[in-house]
């Protein structure tokens, strides 16, 4: 199938298309033989997305001649694709469904993750829900938009009325940042980085942080919360780069002030508990 308009629009239509076909018909309808364990009892994989994966990866190819495409699938299989991250070539990184624990236990948190880096750098990023029918999606340098059905719409982070973090909402996955939960107003876990993301864009999340920093969760949501105006970036202070090997600890927020005013709250806390 052929997919006509700009290559973001043209990346929508073929996540659309493919989560239609292969994802939404096993949507609350996985047998028991359609589900796996890779790493631990946890860490799940489905026919869906499998079959997802596959389907994407030729029509991403597709889409930019020259191109290579990393699955996380392919990639658990054989981690040595990642090497393609630092080359010249540009690349196209999938997670047919982030959030996998989520579908496969029936809840609407799931969605596909598509980036396309270059030389180390992600240049687009797309993020869509296959039950609401919506995508999120971002281009270095030209911001990040919501398309639902054929219109697209700017999407703008939500000022914040205090930087206290008592008026905030965290989703924190990093352990390190445990001593701040009783800081924020609630702290949230959507079981799937896309939705933490999108949250994070629409201002439902203020602060977010990861510690385990695969591609394919981080690479299109990290793009697009910066194209949406928000601030993210490693807490030691480095930016985050999908083809860097071992990086741990990113922390995302509204702005640099607030990025920063979490950063010192947490070391307070480190600091108070170091002393008892």
């Amino acid at each position: 199938m052929k997919y006509p308009g700009g290559l973001g629009a043209a990346t929508i239509a073929a996540m659309r298309d493919v989560a239609e076909t292969y994802i939404l018909p096993r949507y609350k309808k996985l047998a028991d033989d359609d589900v796996r364990t890779k790493t631990g009892p946890t860490d799940l994989v489905t026919v869906a997305d499998i079959e997802s994966e596959h389907a994407l990866t030729p029509i991403l190819s597709g889409l930019l001649p020259g191109s290579k495409v990393i699955g996380e699938e392919a990639a658990s299989a054989d981690a040595g694709v990642l090497r393609h991250l630092a080359g010249d070539d540009p690349v196209w990184i999938i997670d047919p469904i982030d959030g996998t624990a989520n579908f496969v236990n029936g809840s609407a948190r799931f969605a596909v993750m598509i980036a396309l880096v270059r030389r180390g750098e992600t240049l687009m990023g797309w993020i869509h829900d296959p039950v609401a029918n919506r995508t999120l999606w971002a281009e270095k340098g030209a911001g990040a938009w919501l398309e639902e059905g054929s219109s697209l719409t700017r999407v703008r982070q939500p000022p914040l009325a205090s930087n206290n973090l008592s008026d905030m909402n965290a989703g924190l996955y990093d352990r390190e940042m445990g001593d701040l939960k009783g800081k924020f107003a609630r702290v949230m876990r959507l079981g799937s980085a896309a939705h933490d993301y999108w949250s994070l864009t629409d201002g439902r999340l203020q602060v977010l942080s990861f510690r385990r920093l695969k591609p394919w969760d981080h690479a299109a949501g990290t793009l697009i919360h910066q194209e949406a105006g928000g601030y993210n970036c490693m807490r030691s202070g480095l930016p985050y780069a999908p083809a860097q090997k071992d990086q741990v600890s990113i922390l995302c927020a509204p702005n640099r002030h607030i990025w920063d005013v979490v950063i010192n709250a947490l070391g307070a806390a480190q600091a108070r508990g170091a002393k008892t």
